[in-house]
């Protein structure tokens, strides 16, 4: 395979991780589309795009991850928006419970198992821990199967082998796994129309991105979904979590991301963390930051302007600094 793409300078490659391994040679790598863009890392968009010269490139994600916004922002991407929903598919209601409130949800799963439909009940760990006290698959699954026997419960998680895997999603998939107990294996790549109901325990403990990329498991339909939200009745991150109850548009969550993350660095590693402004704010003064793209875009534009005495310190400036940049 690998003597293929690199002897061959007109094929389309498509695959996982292995792309960008130091073992593939490209012939003339001219394109690259990366598909859930925030499940990579820095180095690894890096990676990959070095793979050639210079070559396009396009990323693509329901929810923009803070740091891409914020270069965005300032200018160096292109945004394309979809923001209609495939055809015959409705909202997913998305709704807030405190971890006191489980027999209600008992109530909407149960409700959901007797009109035919399916649940994804996720939590944040696999096994039992020491040191956290957060739900995990296996005590959560042992738990449904004993408040729901007359139905299957399957569980899904990142130790499970691959066969087991797609045998697990296949049984979901043909409705004869009627709750499915998941880590966040399930953010992306499943699509099961008939399930309609998604249970997210310790919500506090996602971020937003991902709990919108959790919501899209459902609302795949023309049936109404609903996504709960169960939060520790201490947690201190229900305003933080309300924004999903408020808006299901990546790019606003992306906003919110970007609020309490920070957008990490420019031309660095770090996709989160504070941008120190004296008085701007990245989000709230986006305009202002347009403008400033739209100026300097004119005086780049302008062969002129390289010449220009006005501006000759700024221009020396910008080298010095794209000289000791990292570049994504």
């Amino acid at each position: 395979m690998f003597k293929i793409i690199a002897n061959n300078p007109q094929t389309l490659i498509i695959g996982t991780h292995a792309l960008f391994s130091n073992d593939v040679r490209y012939n003339n790598l001219g394109y690259v589309i990366t598909d859930e863009q925030h499940r990579f890392g820095v180095n690894q968009r890096k990676k990959l795009k070095e793979k050639g010269f210079n070559p396009d490139v396009l990323y693509m994600t329901a929810t923009p991850i803070p740091r891409t916004l914020a270069i965005s922002l300032f200018g160096d991407m292109d945004i394309s928006i979809i923001k209609e929903r495939p055809k015959n598919r409705v909202k997913v209601d998305t709704k807030l419970f405190r971890s006191s409130e489980m027999d209600l949800i008992y109530l909407l799963i149960d409700e959901q198992l007797k009109n035919n439909h399916q649940v994804y009940v996720v939590t944040p760990l696999i096994l039992e821990s020491e040191t956290l006290d957060l739900s995990n698959a296996q005590k959560v699954y042992r738990e449904l199967s004993d408040k729901f026997s007359d139905y299957y419960v399957g569980m899904l998680h990142s130790k499970i082998s691959q066969e087991d895997k797609e045998h697990v999603m296949d049984l979901f998939k043909k409705n004869e796994i009627n709750i499915l107990v998941s880590t966040t294996v399930i953010e992306v790549g499943v699509d099961v129309a008939n399930a309609t109901l998604m249970v997210v325990l310790n919500s506090d403990r996602f971020g937003l991105s991902q709990l919108h990329q959790l919501r899209g498991r459902i609302g795949r339909s023309n049936i109404k979904s609903y996504c709960l939200l169960v939060y520790n009745d201490s947690s201190e991150s229900k305003g933080r979590l309300e924004i999903l109850e408020k808006t299901d548009d990546g790019f606003k969550l992306s906003e919110e991301d970007l609020k309490i993350r920070g957008p990490g660095d420019f031309f660095g590693l770090r996709q989160s963390g504070e941008l120190k402004f004296n008085k701007a704010s990245i989000v709230e003064d986006a305009h202002i930051l347009e403008i400033a793209r739209d100026d300097a875009l004119e005086i780049l534009s302008n062969k002129d302007s390289y010449r220009n005495n006005e501006y000759r310190l700024l221009f020396n400036y910008l080298k010095g600094v794209l000289r000791k940049a990292n570049l994504d």
